[in-house]
């Protein structure tokens, strides 16, 4: 979902990944045996898994990094959940069908889930959830995925969705709609204000302790309504140090690392307490550089600062920027060769949604040094740095250059592209910031120039291309204040359209224009890369088309070794 820094946030996202926990078995690779749950006792042990990041929120509203979702998932349950293969599986809702018309969607939810203060869920408690994502506008992410529901539970077990036109998209639409008891959440007068450090749930794991920046502690539900976890607890260590994380693996501080410099792979291969697990993420991943190009007519009235450098609301100058940056030299320093060159908001991961006949925008310094030749911006001084035209309100071309100081890869990055920017007169300040300070200056503040971040997306294409909609410049969901009226239009048809080859078209459109009006660069789409300890836990899920540890798919299976 989101926001990755890109800790694989990948985070966050806001990631943000909704996989199913209510699965009662799992296909493990041969080096780890076969994992199960039990469906009864637990075999005991603790977990430690080592992240770069800390969650931003414990209310599943308010988050936007990839950690806060990570717990989500083992917290809370959603109506339908998604496998390590892509595939909508099942969760709280036992099946689901649309009737002939496509305007009225009906689950039958289990009748066996338990909340972790003992109250049985029942329709009431999904039924009040979707409202209250819905209805609570604050709320960043969650209320664009059932914003388009009226919503009655008739009887306990049935919940009845209906829609005034037929939409294409509904699984997608509930596998982030985690699941709160209404018992609870009711009685608060401010919900989007709720600190929620409770964190009741139904899911496979609930809170124990937590303590921001250093660790979250989380305890197996012995009343887990699909199976309770083979594990008595999991302990997700904050260790911002990047090297640091993969010298408390090798030591055996920890048994997992979510996140680790690709410059370490090798170092952990040789480990023979180790395995390394390299592949695609369970929420594909992508790296963005985005501009901050709000219009002053549209700047937010309320948080808005609009502090952005006045010539990046110049498509010559983001031009020039996009052919100064080598993509693949980025993949090849950054990543070790592991990611491929982006070019989208929509990643290569999603298939068919991916327009993969965009050109991307050459390397070329002698061709940007042209662009912004003939655009009039001139170093008439000679100090290297090109001055803003005459009608600008600005000096020269430099430019603020922020990234999550949590992302391992960032540094080294914005080292490269400030470099190559400076071959075509632009400077660069690059100043790291932590994830909630760099949340807090995007959006809908707009106080920034330029920001280096990353998502991890969802199942449909539809949610992350909603971030460069009109309409979400004052929401705080878009990044950039980019607004196109054809793309605004074309993003409403494509939401109710139910062929899914005419919806297809219309989403490679959406990123046609993108690509041309450039509110984002796309440096690559890069693969999750995580590592294991052997002798400590067995049953990691390392099998699958998609790699996340993390996930329910493997904590709730995992077990001591031997």
């Amino acid at each position: 979902m989101r926001r990755s820094g890109i800790a694989l946030l990948i985070g966050v996202v806001m990631v943000l990944s909704a996989c199913t926990s209510g699965e009662s078995s799992t296909t493990t690779s041969e080096a780890d045996g076969a994992g199960t749950t039990d469906g009864g006792s637990s075999a005991g042990g603790t977990v430690r898994i080592g992240w770069g990041g800390s969650p931003d929120s414990l209310n599943p509203g308010n988050a936007v990094l990839a950690e806060a979702y990570t717990l989500y998932e083992l917290i809370y349950d959603t109506p339908i959940g998604l496998d390590l293969d892509g595939n909508y599986v099942p969760e709280l809702a036992s099946d689901w069908s649309v009737s002939d018309d496509g305007l009225m969607w009906t689950m039958t939810i289990v009748d066996n889930a338990v909340f972790h203060d003992g109250t049985p869920l029942t329709s009431e408690d999904v039924k009040f959830s979707l409202e209250l994502w819905r209805d609570n506008e604050d709320f960043p992410f969650l209320p664009s995925y059932p914003d388009v529901f009226t919503i009655e539970a008739p009887d306990p077990t049935t919940v009845v969705l209906s829609t005034e036109e037929a939409i294409g998209n509904f699984e997608s639409r509930m596998v982030f709609m985690y699941i709160v008891p209404k018992h609870i959440w009711e009685g608060e007068t401010d919900p989007v204000a709720f600190d929620n450090v409770n964190m009741i749930g139904t899911g496979s794991f609930s809170m124990l302790e937590y303590r921001q920046g250093e660790f979250v502690r989380l305890a197996a539900n012995e009343d887990y309504w699909a199976g309770v976890p083979n594990v008595d607890e999991v302990i997700f260590q904050t260790i911002e140090n990047p090297d640091a994380r993969v010298t408390a693996l090798r030591n055996g501080d920890v048994d997992m690392i979510t996140e680790m410099p690709n410059t370490a792979i090798s170092t952990l291969e040789s480990d023979s307490n180790v395995e390394v697990v390299i592949g695609d993420p369970l929420a594909p991943g992508l790296s963005d550089i985005f501009f901050n190009m709000v219009p002053e007519e549209l700047c937010p009235p309320e948080d808005g600062v609009c502090s952005g450098h006045p010539a990046l609301r110049d498509l010559q100058v983001r031009t020039a920027l996009a052919h100064s940056i080598d993509k693949q030299q980025l993949i090849d320093v950054a990543l070790l060769g592991l990611g491929e060159p982006g070019i989208s908001l929509v990643p290569s991961g999603l298939g068919d949604w991916y327009n993969s006949s965009l050109p991307d925008y050459a390397f070329d310094l002698d061709a940007a040094n042209q662009i912004l030749d003939d655009a009039g911006y001139l170093d008439s001084d000679g100090d290297g740095v090109r001055e803003c035209r005459e009608e600008q309100d600005c000096d020269d071309l430099t430019f603020r250059i922020n990234y999550p100081n949590d992302s391992d890869t960032a540094p080294r990055e914005m080292e490269l592209v400030s470099g190559w920017w400076s071959e075509i007169g632009v400077a660069s300040t690059i100043q790291p910031l932590d994830p909630d300070t760099l949340t807090s200056v995007c959006c809908p503040t707009f106080d920034f120039d330029v920001i280096r971040w990353g998502w991890g997306t969802d199942p449909d294409p539809g949610f992350l291309l909603g971030a460069t909609l009109c309409s979400e410049i004052d929401s705080g969901f878009s990044e950039t204040g980019y607004c196109n009226d054809d793309y605004d239009a074309l993003y409403d048809a494509q939401a109710v359209e139910t062929d899914p080859e005419t919806r297809r078209e219309m989403i490679w459109e959406m990123q046609e224009i993108l690509l041309r009006d450039l509110p984002y660069i796309i440096p690559y789409y890069d693969q999750a890369v995580q590592a294991y300890r052997v002798d400590t836990f067995t049953g990691w899920m390392t099998g699958a088309s998609k790699v996340a540890l993390e996930d329910p798919s493997s904590l709730n299976v995992v077990r001591p070794a031997g």
